[in-house]
């Protein structure tokens, strides 16, 4: 059994050593129970069976384990360097495998065509009609991206320890993680999405003068005249841009200065995504800062957060630049422009609307804390009329005016039932079509999703009345998930809207739910899941077993890895973290 350290003491050292010592012996009984039922007493198999329960025991014990105990950073003291090698290389690694994994040709996770990418590219068929199969390096492929996953949100967690403890550590040391990990993923075809191809798309028509707001990408040509449109989802084909002008505009110049090719344009939007990430993480700090937080522990949450690295720059999605935006204009209203703020508010709402709620919480901290409603009525409707009015001139300097606001309906396109307001809604519909009413479905379902809006504007003016409670950052950052998960439609990188805001601020439990939740949002809506089943079935029987034993492998050694000082490790006794100041 593992010792306590000598560190420990009080209540809850005395929690942590009942905790592993019920653990331990839960394992011991369990394995001795199994090696008698298979008469594996003395054999090495039975030996086997032992030690792995006694590192498993170790392991989830060493996972429930509670913040570290913060320490300050000393330059030239704390090793720093070392401290972060072990989980850079790993995310650098997971980074590989997840570009190694979806460039293999009919990945389930990126659409390729010839001329759309570099490399990975399907071979055509040679009979019209029929899709070759895929081979036996479609298996390694979706196993490759899942283990790479894997592996950056461990080592997201392990950076984010290390922050944890060593409070004041200058940012720059996690300037080269974030380089490391974003760089493979900037080679990978569109990530998870075809969403970056429908940009493009929205790109070539500004640059022939056809608007995205009356006119969906199928106006370019058919198929054959135009073959981008085989890579923009044909649910988009038909429908208007629900994007601003400040988007819009930018992608048409990047289609013009590419001459108009597919593959340079869709990395010059990516690059795009890129600049907006690295403006509201280079912002994050020092809004961190301002509440008297750590800046370097923000930025870790936020930057190197997998959701963000993996949906946001490789998927290209502009909510990167929305958040370039509203991110940076925050922070320059917490250090007195707020007239500046406001203008980036009000340039990263002409990307997407939900930028418009940073304008509210400027406004709202205008005159300080601890001010009645009615001193903060005035403030927020001035940081109000002073958004709309800047997004009045982008729009009429852009000749595109306000058709943007009427593609926000765009969404009802789309029924999901992992939208909590779709899904009562569908489950409403089908449940008057048992009873016979099934004329009233769409009814049901659009009276359910316009509840849930009212409900996230409910929860939303609630958080902002105690924000002087509960602190303005979270209540900004929650009002942000509150949007997410009760809007029509919910896409898992809309989650890093709210998450980005929290990281400076998320402690201890809250910390690991945020944590929790930004890896469940990195899975969900994967179509690799039912490819694996698949290729399980058909691939190669010893290719199965080789890959999933070095599967099981590599999280067998993630689970035993111990938090040891030299890798990182960090003491287990909890503290007092510092908590958000108005």
């Amino acid at each position: 059994m593992a010792t306590v350290p000598p560190a420990l003491s009080g209540p809850d050292s005395s929690l942590q050593r009942r905790l592993h010592a019920v653990l331990h012996a839960a394992v011991r009984v369990r394995a001795e129970a199994l090696r008698r039922a298979h008469g594996l007493m003395e054999t090495p198999a039975g030996q086997t069976l032992a030690s792995t329960g006694r590192a498993l025991g170790h392991a989830v014990g060493s996972r429930l384990r509670p913040d570290p105990v913060p320490e300050r950073y000393v330059h030239g003291v704390t090793p720093i360097g070392r401290l972060l090698a072990r989980p850079a290389l790993l995310g650098l690694l997971g980074s590989i495998a997840i570009v190694l994994g979806a460039s293999q040709p009919n990945s389930p996770f990126t659409s390729k065509l010839p001329g759309s990418w570099y490399f990975g590219v399907p071979t055509p068929s040679a009979v019209p009609g029929i899709t070759p199969p895929p081979g036996q390096w479609l298996f390694f492929g979706v196993v490759a991206v899942y283990l790479g996953m894997i592996l950056m949100l461990r080592a997201w967690w392990d950076v984010v320890r290390v922050c944890a403890r060593y409070r004041g550590m200058p940012v720059r040391h996690l300037a080269w993680v974030f380089a490391a990990w974003v760089a493979p993923l900037l080679v990978v075809a569109p990530l998870f999405s075809k969403d970056l191809y429908s940009y493009v798309a929205q790109g070539e028509m500004m640059s022939r003068h056809i608007n995205p707001y009356a006119y969906g990408p199928t106006v370019l040509g058919p198929i054959g005249a135009n073959p981008l449109n085989r890579l923009v989802d044909p649910l988009w084909g038909n429908v208007t841009s629900p994007y601003g002008p400040v988007f819009l505009v930018p992608a048409g110049w990047i289609v013009e200065l590419t001459g108009h090719n597919v593959l340079m344009s869709v990395e010059g939007l990516r690059l795009l995504a890129l600049a907006g990430t690295i403006a509201a993480a280079a912002a994050i700090p020092s809004i961190a800062r301002s509440f008297g937080l750590d800046g370097a522990s923000g930025f870790a949450m936020a930057a190197l957060n997998p959701l963000v690295l993996l949906h946001l720059v490789a998927g290209g999605h502009n909510d990167a630049m929305m958040l370039g935006f509203l991110v940076p204009g925050y922070a320059l209203a917490r250090r007195g422009h707020r007239i500046w703020g406001i203008v980036l508010v009000a340039l990263g709402a002409a990307v997407k609307v939900p930028a418009l709620i940073g304008a509210v919480y400027i406004g709202w901290e205008w005159l300080g804390t601890h001010r009645s409603v009615r001193e903060r009525v005035r403030p927020v409707a001035t940081a109000m009329l002073l958004t709309l009015a800047v997004m009045a001139v982008l729009s009429a300097v852009a000749g595109l005016g306000w058709g943007w606001m009427a593609g926000l309906s765009n969404p009802d396109t789309v029924r999901s039932w992992l939208d909590p307001a779709t899904a009562v809604g569908l489950l409403g519909g089908k449940i008057l079509a048992t009873v016979g009413l099934g004329g009233h479905a769409h009814t049901v379902l659009t009276l359910a999703r316009g509840l849930g809006f009212v409900l996230a504007a409910v929860i939303g003016v609630r958080l902002l009345l105690r924000s002087d409670e509960i602190g303005p950052l979270r209540a900004l950052g929650w009002s942000l998930i509150a949007v997410v998960v009760l809007s029509p439609v919910v896409q898992p990188w809309y989650a890093a809207w709210g998450f980005v805001f929290l990281a400076p601020v998320v402690e201890g439990r809250v910390r690991r739910i945020v944590v929790i939740c930004s890896g469940i949002s990195c899975f969900v809506g994967l179509p690799g899941g039912r490819v694996l089943l698949h290729e399980i079935s058909v691939a190669n029987p010893l290719l199965v077993a080789g890959f999933s034993v070095a599967l099981v492998g590599v999280g067998l050694a993630l689970l035993r890895a111990r938090s040891h000082p030299h890798q990182g490790g960090l003491s287990t006794r909890p503290a007092d973290l510092v908590s958000e100041r108005a």
